[in-house]
């Protein structure tokens, strides 16, 4: 008869062993996933969407953006000197002038009668001028008459004298007619000595009395001439050639003495004028330079006048170029100013873009090696420009990172393109 055998049973069966390992793989992956895995929030992005940029070490230059208008770097105002009513307009507002050329006439009665008054004093004070230069004249003329006969005596006295000399001793002549001889003689000495000493003073005052009649009749001469010219007031002129800008003025309407009748722009210069912050009052000053584009090509400028009165939260300064001025500019045109604020240096750079707007420059999304994701990494920023930022601290060269908007990221760590 035969025994049964009793079967040992498995402890390591195969489903056993199975369900074994896949429990083991299961708490493995639980302990990775909770001391390994990211569990930063991600989202997914399209990569077409947002601007990629690379981290670049290059010079950096600190401006401003700002707005300039081309204007003549000289304009020379035209106001009237003497008041009157227009009489007639040749030149109209916005008209090529040339120098002296005729804009417009006035017509003042007041002025002309004034000026024919004046005139006619003038000419009678000339007149007493010349009245009395012709009497010193005469009266010189009259003492050198005088010391001419004067002179024609002792002439004619001297041989008489030395003839009755030599009878008078030889007794010839009584001793009384030759005195009457030499005292004559001895009185036309003295007579000539005295109108010489007179003439002498009197030429000396009157040298001085004709020397201020010459000056008075010029003084008068041209004071004739000033008051001819009152009367050209009347007639506008322009002062140089350039661009002329007037009011609406018509004929028929008064002027005040004194009024700005216009302009006259001069169009072979040109400076640009530009507005800036008062922020920037401290940092700007006389010398500093900033750039514009113009047709192609890059124009630089320099400051050469500031001015620091502060109008509704600007100040102004004018700016000239420092070498080539481009053909084209045209007075009232409007130029977009790189306005350089400090010197130039190399810095770690990014470009500007709207990720600022949304971090306030603290934190940017940088893509790993692979650009399949980005994550976002806390930064340092320092001084900008219209293109770009400088980075202190967080970023390295040839490193890519987001710099569009982060407006529809939210407050996700990761983006998974």
């Amino acid at each position: 008869m035969g025994m049964d055998r009793k079967i040992e049973k498995k402890k390591w069966t195969k489903g056993r062993i199975i369900g074994l390992v896949l429990g083991v793989g299961l708490l493995s992956f639980i302990l990775y996933s909770f001391l390994f895995a990211d569990h930063r929030s991600k989202l997914n992005v399209e990569k077409e969407k947002i601007t990629i940029s690379t981290v670049s070490r290059q010079v950096f230059q600190e401006y401003i953006p700002e707005t300039g208008i081309v204007m003549p770097s000289q304009t020379i105002y035209m106001d009237a000197v003497e008041g009157g009513v227009v009489q007639d307009i040749k030149l109209e507002s916005g008209a090529l002038v040339e120098k002296g050329d005729t804009i417009m006439r006035l017509s003042n009665s007041n002025l002309q009668l004034d000026v024919m008054n004046r005139e006619a004093q003038l000419y009678e004070q000339l007149n007493i001028l010349r009245t009395t230069r012709l009497q010193l004249d005469q009266n010189d003329l009259n003492q050198k008459a005088e010391l001419a006969q004067i002179e024609y005596q002792l002439q004619l006295l001297k041989p008489q004298f030395d003839r009755y000399k030599e009878l008078a001793e030889k007794k010839l002549i009584s001793q009384r007619e030759l005195e009457e001889v030499q005292e004559e003689y001895q009185y036309n000495l003295r007579r000539r000595d005295l109108t010489y000493a007179a003439y002498k003073s009197d030429s000396i005052s009157r040298a001085m009395q004709l020397y201020q009649i010459r000056m008075s009749e010029d003084r008068m001469l041209k004071s004739l001439d000033a008051v001819g010219n009152l009367l050209n007031n009347l007639t506008i002129t322009a002062p140089r050639e350039g661009l002329l800008t007037t009011p609406d003025w018509e004929p028929g309407q008064s002027i005040d003495r004194g009024e700005r009748l216009g302009q006259v722009a001069i169009l072979d210069s040109f400076k640009i004028r530009v507005a800036i912050d008062e922020l920037y009052l401290p940092r700007i000053e006389v010398g500093q330079q900033g750039t514009f584009d113009f047709d192609g090509k890059t124009y630089r400028l320099e400051i050469y006048k500031k001015y620091p009165t502060v109008s509704e939260g600007n100040f102004e300064v004018d700016m000239r170029f420092v070498s080539e001025v481009p053909s084209g500019i045209r007075r009232g045109q409007s130029l977009r100013l790189r306005l350089e604020l400090g010197s130039s240096e190399e810095a770690v750079l990014i470009p500007t873009g709207g990720f600022f707007r949304d971090t306030g420059g603290n934190k940017i999304f940088v893509l790993n090696n692979d650009e399949s994701r980005a994550y976002i990494r806390e930064i340092s920023l320092g001084r900008k420009n219209s293109e770009h930022y400088e980075v202190l601290e967080g970023l390295e060269p040839g490193e890519k990172v987001i710099t569009s908007s982060y407006e529809n990221f939210g407050e996700n760590e990761v983006l998974v393109f």
